[in-house]
């Protein structure tokens, strides 16, 4: 199975490509233990420099794999002796982070392996052993009786010839006798840690929407495959346009998806059409947001699917009007961690309630979990015993829980923008549902989280009454400004484009309101205002792309205009019609590209004193709108 690339170097970066082969799994093998393929593509640095590829068997897409989840399990249609074609079609990664341009990425050996999974489960629990006596402190009670239970059961492993039958023998005893000697090792914490599998994903950032959508692509057929092995895996997912693209792209894994969330086992959250940036967007666009979101989620899951969170964990501030708006979408809660990012200040709290401007206040969580090597909050725990009792010990209100209920804490683990969480991630929490000296951790849905908050801590927690700003990315309000001017205009155009439209209907029964343009125009505009888009924290070719896609809504909404104002001015006997979209009187210096014939003039009828050519105090261009009233006033030209 591609056997001509096993120990080459292969590939440009920032590359789509296509890798063909086969593989075939022997009839000799044993059909009772597991078969997956092993495919380590290459890696090379730390900042997203890997291959990421969607596995298609025999034509259809199966699974994914990048630097993190290498490993696929076979279905067992494809472990009966016959060869079966494979193909990956995937992107080489960014390249950055190597500290050498050239490097390229290396391809170690591709192969069908069996799994001994009694090995396996031994590996998982002396890991998160191993790990545990790590954090603990040498003072814990606990962390000698850990360290004596691995000994033990290292001991009684055979390593005189490992993966002979002799050594796979022994993991099954050495496992039973770690798991017995930490049975003795004492209590778990009085911590509940609720975990839920996350993929961050974002649209558009060092990688165009195009890649972004085919990233959703792989990371929802991997975290599809490792629900089939893990029965409690939970996972949450936010942002309806991701889901629009799998819809789109891939109709059987979004059958898939809805069966999950029909089970309860993902989580569809967000509220919003993409995580936006919460300053820079219009007041009106935010609404729209959570229209667009919170339809979609409603229209394919059921009304009763979404999780009530407005889950916006890396948004770059938050206005203090989403409290408000929050509540008016329906929704009841909300989780970020961005603001543990703050440059000089640590937020008081991480559980509180927010109030916003009217008064309206909402349950609110930050994370607590820091991110590996630094002191940020992340959304990206590796939930490993590390970021496990740390998100307890970095918690500030310790206290929160009232009476003998434990502190409740969340946890979102995963791999961000692009793969998800791994085996690896899903086995460690496993083992931590109930182990010495460690936060009891289970999966569930951040629904149950903030519910379970709420019951026992919401009538104590404190209030915050203010927006949430963030001390760090502070250029995201002037970065790209060509990006931000063409934003607000298409905001007001739209409106523009509503309001007229609107009116034409009102006025002319026959003329059809143009709802499906104008919803697609809300989605590509709501889509341009996510977090690295608008705040001009993306790569160039983003803004070539969003420059784009601005044309395009000027195109659509400026054609929704004309029509409107064709069909408006059908109903009135007029040559020049003038329409006032705001909701308030106008007094602009007006401006009429053509002249006037002699003997033509403009008038106000309603000015019954003077027939002369007078000022309508209004802006006059071939799209320059009135209100009705204002309209009636300004009459026809005389003549025409």
């Amino acid at each position: 199975m591609m056997k001509e690339r096993s120990h080459s170097y292969w590939g440009n970066w920032q590359t789509n490509f296509m890798l063909r082969g086969s593989f075939e799994v022997p009839t000799t093998w044993d059909p009772s233990l597991p078969v997956a393929l092993s495919l380590p593509l290459g890696d090379a640095g730390d900042y997203f420099p890997h291959p990421e590829a969607l596995l298609y068997i025999d034509g259809t897409a199966y699974a994914a794999c990048d630097r993190n989840h290498q490993e696929i399990l076979l279905s067992d249609i494809y472990c009966s002796g016959h060869s079966h074609s494979l193909a990956l079609h995937g992107w080489t990664g960014l390249g950055y982070g190597t500290g050498q341009p050239s490097t390229q990425l290396y391809m170690r050996p591709c192969e069908v392996v069996q799994i001994d999974q009694p090995t396996r489960d031994f590996i998982s629990t002396a890991r998160v052993a191993l790990g545990s006596a790590e954090v603990l402190s040498e003072s814990s009670p606990a962390r000698a009786k850990i360290l004596h239970a691995l000994n033990e059961a290292f001991i009684a492993l055979d390593t005189y010839e490992p993966g002979s039958p002799s050594f796979y023998a022994s993991t099954t005893q050495a496992h039973a006798l770690l798991r017995s000697a930490l049975a003795q090792a004492g209590p778990p914490l009085a911590v509940d840690i609720t975990a839920t599998g996350h993929a961050h994903i974002d649209v558009a950032w060092l990688w165009t929407l195009g890649q972004a959508r085919r990233k959703a692509d792989r990371t929802f057929h991997t975290v599809a495959r490792l629900m089939e092995q893990f029965p409690d895996y939970h996972f949450t997912q936010s942002q309806p346009q991701l889901y629009d693209y799998i819809r789109r792209d891939h109709p059987a894994l979004f059958e898939t998806i809805k069966q999950r969330v029909s089970e309860g086992r993902w989580e569809p959250i967000g509220g919003m059409w993409v995580e936006a940036d919460c300053n820079l967007s219009g007041s009106e666009a935010l609404a729209r947001q959570f229209l667009l979101g919170r339809a979609f989620f409603t229209k394919y899951f059921g009304a009763e699917a979404e999780s009530p969170v407005l889950w916006l964990p890396d948004v770059f501030g938050y206005s203090w009007a989403l409290p408000q708006l929050i509540k008016q979408a329906g929704l009841e809660y909300f989780f970020t961690t961005k603001i543990g990012w703050n440059q000089y200040n640590r937020h008081p709290y991480e559980s509180f309630w927010w109030q916003g401007i009217d008064g309206t206040r909402v349950l609110t969580h930050f994370s607590t979990t820091e991110e590996p090597g630094k002191k940020n909050s992340t959304y990206n725990a590796l939930a490993t015993p590390s970021h496990i009792l740390g998100t307890w010990l970095n918690a500030q209100q310790k206290d929160a829980a009232q009476g003998e209920a434990p502190v409740p804490l969340l946890m979102a683990f995963s791999y961000g923008d692009g793969g998800g969480p791994t085996r690896e991630m899903l086995e460690n929490i496993r083992e931590l549902d109930s182990f010495p000296a460690m936060p009891h951790v289970q999966q569930n849905s951040v629904k149950h989280f903030f519910e379970t908050l709420e019951e026992t801590s919401g009538p104590t927690l404190p209030i915050w009454n203010g927006e949430l700003y963030l001390e760090y990315h502070r250029g995201t309000y002037t970065t790209q400004g060509r990006n931000k001017r063409a934003n607000r205009k298409s905001e007001f155009l739209l409106h523009d484009a509503e309001f007229l439209a609107t009116l034409a209907h009102l006025l002319d029964l026959t003329y059809a309101y143009p709802a499906s343009t104008l919803h697609s125009a809300w989605e590509l505009l709501c889509l341009n205002q996510f977090h690295d888009i608008i705040p001009g924290s993306s790569i160039h070719e983003v803004y070539t792309e969003s420059q784009e896609q601005y044309a395009t809504l000027k195109e659509l909404g400026s054609q929704v205009c004309e029509e409107a104002l064709e069909a408006i001015a059908r109903q009135r006997d007029a040559a020049l019609l003038v329409v006032n979209p705001t909701s308030f009187a106008r007094h602009d210096l007006a401006f009429w590209p053509s002249s006037l014939e002699a003997g033509h003039y403009l008038y106000d009828p309603l000015s019954s004193r003077s027939k002369k050519p007078r000022d309508l105090d209004l802006p006059i261009s071939p799209n320059t709108k009135l209100s009705r009233p204002q309209r009636e006033r300004c009459g026809k030209l005389p003549g025409a």
